[in-house]
Formats: structure tokens, C-alpha cells, sequence
């Protein structure tokens, strides 16, 4: 660096702290790590490309401009579950293949450094078969244990938070109470609690947290109910946003708090998209309920009416109630078909679902199942889905997403601050975030069928990016 661009470099530092200590620390290179379609590229390291003093550019090229100064939420992680499905699998795979798979998953430098993680109470259909932790018709809960999950879950829940570094943010969600505490006597296709039972379902929750935390696994927070409008085929419990709500304020809150759980993260909700503002805006008009709300979670299925994502829900939840914390707590792409592992929209669904959802306000993104077998399960009511890895005769099978992921989860750090991002162009999405070390992660996707050649704007700085058809790419500098 030659001593007129260095006091230029210093002037910037004065007059914008944080662009300046970007400019100071990154004018020389910027590195781009792709993943596309038809390529051999799969989270490689494509090019390095150097900065020099922005221009104009003309209307009739396509751009990205990102601006460090302008900070939006602060980053909490990116994960996905392991359910009894995952862990039942995982144990299928020799030691070899698991020291790989819990590599490929946490390890910030050789995998996608995964930095979250949600698992459930009891049984969901991801496992081979309904299960509670007590035996039915115990109201008072005397037998509750947590033996069933010692076998598979809680051994596969250690090895990641090794992998991961000896922490990582776990929280968990119940899919349906025990079938005696319900109207239908089912812990299956929907039903809800019945009021005798709510202090008894509240204190399942305490009990849960606290024999994990006793087998060595810490629990940073929990979701009230899993997708609480959905009667599915599978455990599944109903509550209207008044009964939530009246859940909350009246017994899970402050059971929790009695329990000395008063710290855990609250999340109501927990379903899609399309439903979200009405359920916030019951809760939290509410204030004897509100204050036990931390975050709002939200899954992605609302396109199963044929509608598209619902993108704008979030963002007006986030404008307003901006002190609560959005985050995505399940999404996965249905039906499987082993056919179509390296299913290319499978991973474009991913890639605009998590850039859109960042940029809605989301602090932290989840996928569900974090391994599932060849069937796409097991799961006990044949509802059998994708996973980014799949395991097929002992083997693994890295399909497009889990590199679609690791584009995000690899590069933003816990405590990143989200900053603004956006394209000239709809032909690519793209968001960016300044991690706490002032490195600056900018994600850009190319849905479209061609290349596309972007000038991509930091401040006041500028390069020129190509991207291939079908590919994510992120730009770390």
C-alpha cells in the first residue's frame, strides 16, 4: 500500500469507524467461495479478487451494494435438529463415518461450522415410535425419565457439542403432551390440553430441562408448542392464540420461573409464516404474557396452499415489535424420493428462504432433521423428508443443500451484525453480515439459468464478480 492510499485508508477510518477499520483491514483482497450447479464447485475457494475506489456504474449493469455502516440485528447462529430419526441413524454409521459427519457439521474450519441446535421433548414422528417420558395417567409425573433418549439422542447430542467446541446453543420444542392429558386421548392428529393439565404440562417442560442439563446438556431455550395450528397424522397439539397466550401468562411462565428456569428463552409460535402477526399481536398485546416472550419462531410450510413464502409477514412482525427476537425454527424440503438427492431447486428453495428471511429480521436460521437414512426417515407415520445428508448403506450422501447452508452458516459468526445489502438486479439476492472479528460475509445467489456479471460495492470501494449459473457464492473480505 503506497503512502497516498494509506492516509486516504485513515482519513475514511476518522471519518467512519466502522467502514474505516473494513477499508484498513480489507483493501488489498476479497475472497469468493462458490457452489454451483454443473460444476465441480462445492464451497471452493473460486477466486480472489482485488478492491479499488468505487465509481457509477451505468444503469445497464448489475450491481450489489453493501454498506457496513448500517447495522440491522445482531446474529444468534444457524443449526438444525437432531431428533430421534438422526440419532437413530447416526448410530447405524461406524465410528469413521460419524467423527465425519460430526466434522463435516461443527467444525468451523473443515465443515459449516454449525453453531445451533433444537431437539424435542419426547417423541415427533422423526423417530420409530410415540414415546413420553412418563407412564400414561401419571398426573403428578412421578415417573418421569429421560432413559428412552439415553440409548440414541443424548449420546449423539454429546458428540456435537464436542465437535462443536463444547457449546452450542440448544433449545426444544414439545409436539403433543401425553395422550391422557388431551381432549382426544391421542397424542396423534391434533386434540388439545385439557385445562386440568395445564400446570402438569408446564412442569413436564422443567422436569425435561432439568434431567438433560443433569445428563451434561445445557438447554438455552424452549418453544412453547410446536406448529400449534396444524392436526397432523403425527403428534400434534392445538392452541388458538388466546390459549397460547393464557398458557404462557398463567402457567408455563411462571412455572418456569418458580422452577429457577426463569433464565431459559421463551419462542411462541413456532409454525409458518402466514399466521405469525396475528398470533404476536394477540400475545404481545397482552403484558402479563409478553414479558415472558423472548422470540417469535417460524417454520416455511405456509406454501402448502400453493401460495409462495411469506416473506413480508416476518418483516412486519419484526417492524413492529423490533424487540423481539424472529428466528426460523424448522424448515426441510417434503416427499422424499432418493432420486433426488442432488435435486438443484431443493437447495435454491434453502438459499431464498434464508436470505429472505435474514433480511427479514430472522437472528437465527434451523433446519430440521440434521441426518436421515435412505427412506428419508425413519419416522413412524410415513412422513418421510429430505436432510442435507443423508446415509445410504453405511455411507453419506452431501446433497446441494448442505452446501447451500454452509454458505451461511460457515462464514456468519454468532454476534455478527447484519448490514445493507442489496442488488440492482432481481436476478440476485444476496445479504451481508460484518462478524465480530470485522470480517464482512456477503451472500450472493444466482437462481437463473446464465452467468451474471456484478460490480459488487463495499462502501466506497468496488470489484467485479462473476457467477455462474445456479450458484451461491460468498464474498469474505
Amino acid at each position: 500500500m503506497n503512502k497516498h492510499v494509506k492516509k486516504l485508508v485513515i482519513a475514511l477510518a476518522l471519518a467512519s469507524p466502522t467502514l474505516g477499520a473494513f477499508a484498513a483491514e480489507n483493501s488489498k483482497t476479497l475472497s469468493v467461495y462458490t457452489t454451483a450447479k454443473d460444476t465441480g464447485h462445492k464451497l471452493s475457494l473460486t477466486d480472489t479478487l482485488s478492491l479499488k475506489a468505487a465509481t457509477q456504474n451505468p444503469e445497464n449493469e448489475i450491481a450489489v451494494y453493501v454498506n457496513p455502516d448500517k447495522t440491522f440485528q445482531t446474529f444468534l447462529g444457524f443449526g438444525g435438529a437432531i431428533t430421534d430419526a438422526s440419532a437413530e441413524t447416526f448410530a447405524k454409521l461406524n465410528k469413521k463415518k460419524q467423527a465425519e459427519f460430526l466434522k463435516a457439521y461443527y467444525d468451523k474450519k473443515d465443515g459449516i461450522g454449525y453453531s445451533l441446535l433444537r431437539t424435542t421433548i419426547h417423541s415427533s414422528d422423526f423417530a420409530s415410535g410415540s414415546y413420553t417420558y412418563i407412564e400414561e395417567g401419571d398426573k403428578e409425573l412421578k415417573t418421569f425419565n429421560i432413559k428412552h433418549d439415553q440409548k440414541y439422542r443424548i449420546p449423539m447430542l454429546k458428540a456435537a457439542i464436542k465437535a462443536a467446541g463444547g457449546k452450542i446453543t440448544t433449545y426444544v420444542s414439545p409436539w403433543s403432551a401425553p395422550a391422557f392429558m388431551k381432549d382426544t386421548n391421542n397424542m396423534l392428529q391434533g386434540g388439545k390440553l385439557l385445562p386440568e393439565y395445564n400446570n402438569a404440562w408446564a412442569m413436564y417442560y422443567t422436569k425435561f430441562i432439568k434431567a438433560y442439563e443433569k445428563a451434561g446438556i445445557p438447554i438455552w431455550g424452549i418453544t412453547v408448542q410446536n406448529e400449534p395450528m396444524a392436526k397432523q397424522t403425527w403428534e400434534s397439539m392445538i392452541y388458538t392464540a388466546e390459549e397460547e397466550r393464557d398458557f404462557l401468562k398463567n402457567h408455563l411462565g411462571p412455572v418456569m420461573k418458580k422452577e429457577g428456569l426463569g433464565d431459559k428463552k421463551i419462542i411462541v409460535w413456532d409454525h409458518n409464516r402466514d399466521l405469525i402477526v396475528h398470533r404476536v399481536n394477540t400475545i404481545m398485546a397482552d403484558p402479563e404474557a409478553a414479558k415472558y416472550v423472548w422470540g417469535v419462531g417460524f417454520h416455511w410450510y405456509e406454501t402448502w396452499a400453493g401460495g409462495k413464502p411469506m416473506y413480508g409477514n416476518v418483516a412486519e412482525v419484526n417492524r413492529a415489535y423490533p424487540e423481539l427476537n424472529l428466528l426460523v425454527t424448522e424448515a426441510t424440503v417434503e416427499k422424499f424420493n432418493a432420486e433426488r438427492y442432488h435435486y438443484w431447486p431443493n437447495a435454491e428453495r434453502y438459499g431464498d428462504s434464508i436470505i429472505n428471511d435474514f433480511n427479514s429480521g430472522a437472528v437465527a436460521w434451523t433446519d430440521w432433521n440434521i441426518l436421515l437414512d435412505n427412506t428419508g426417515g425413519p419416522n413412524h407415520v410415513g412422513n418421510f423428508c429430505f436432510a442435507p445428508i443423508h446415509e445410504n448403506n453405511g455411507e453419506l450422501i452431501y446433497t446441494p443443500t448442505y452446501y447451500y447452508i454452509g454458505h451461511f452458516s460457515k462464514f456468519i459468526r454468532p454476534d455478527a451484525k447484519r448490514v445493507s445489502a442489496v442488488p440492482s438486479r432481481s436476478v440476485l439476492q444476496t445479504t451481508s453480515w460484518m462478524n465480530a472479528d470485522n470480517k464482512l460475509a456477503t451472500i450472493v445467489m444466482n437462481n437463473s439459468d446464465a452467468a451474471v456479471t456484478y460490480r459488487l460495492y463495499i462502501g466506497t470501494q468496488e470489484t467485479t464478480v462473476n457467477i455462474p449459473a445456479h450458484a451461491m457464492q460468498t464474498l469474505v473480505y
